[in-house]
């Protein structure tokens, strides 16, 4: 079935119109600033705001409480990794970010941990589905850091060692079983959230 196109015209095949609206808008916001501001400058017309650019990273914006932040990696109360190397977080990974090696660990009592816990941080898109899929509480983004900038793509990938200078001990049970689930050391530094 044919479908019937509108015919445009000459102004429209141009985009000139359009092309000039834009540019208004440009000029109207770049004008109305510059007076606002100039006026600030003097003391005048305090109570209509201008825009402003904040001068990361001297300045910065606080973040809504349901950012999420940096990823973390708990720790367990002798000092290392919660991790069990389960790879339920890196399953449930819609992007496909979080890499795993395992390795057998050398208290028999443990089965196995990771060995390289790497994040590549410009393929996550910080929906929370590895914390959400954690069974042992060892990974949480409640940490408010924003991801650092880099200059080359392969300092992007977080470390185990980088997320676990950022945990702290965590008191839950391992396994996420028991009433202190998800809860963390009292004696701890709280966190952006105002927790432990």
């Amino acid at each position: 079935m044919p479908v019937e196109r509108p015919q445009l015209t000459l102004a429209e095949r141009l985009y000139l119109p359009q092309v000039l609206q834009g540019i208004a808008v440009t000029t109207r916001h770049f004008a109305r600033n510059l007076v606002l501001h100039t006026l600030h400058l003097f003391g005048l017309a305090r109570d209509r705001a201008a825009a402003v650019t904040t001068q990361y990273p001297e300045q910065r914006k606080t973040y809504s409480d349901g950012y999420r932040g940096a990823h973390r990696l708990t720790l367990k109360p002798d000092g290392s990794v919660r991790c069990t190397a389960c790879f339920l977080c890196a399953t449930a990974c819609p992007a496909k970010c979080i890499n795993i090696e395992a390795g057998e660990h050398p208290d028999p009592g443990v089965e196995k941990y990771p060995v390289r816990y790497e994040i590549d941080t410009l393929q996550c898109i910080y929906c929370g589905m590895c914390v959400e899929a954690c069974p042992c509480d060892a990974i949480r983004m409640d940490t408010g850091e924003h991801a650092k900038p880099v200059e080359d793509r392969a300092d992007a990938i977080e470390s185990k060692e980088s997320m676990m200078a950022r945990g702290i001990r965590s008191i839950a049970t391992q396994g996420g079983a028991g009433p202190s689930w998800r809860e963390q050391d009292p004696t701890a530094p709280p966190t952006r959230n105002g927790g432990h």
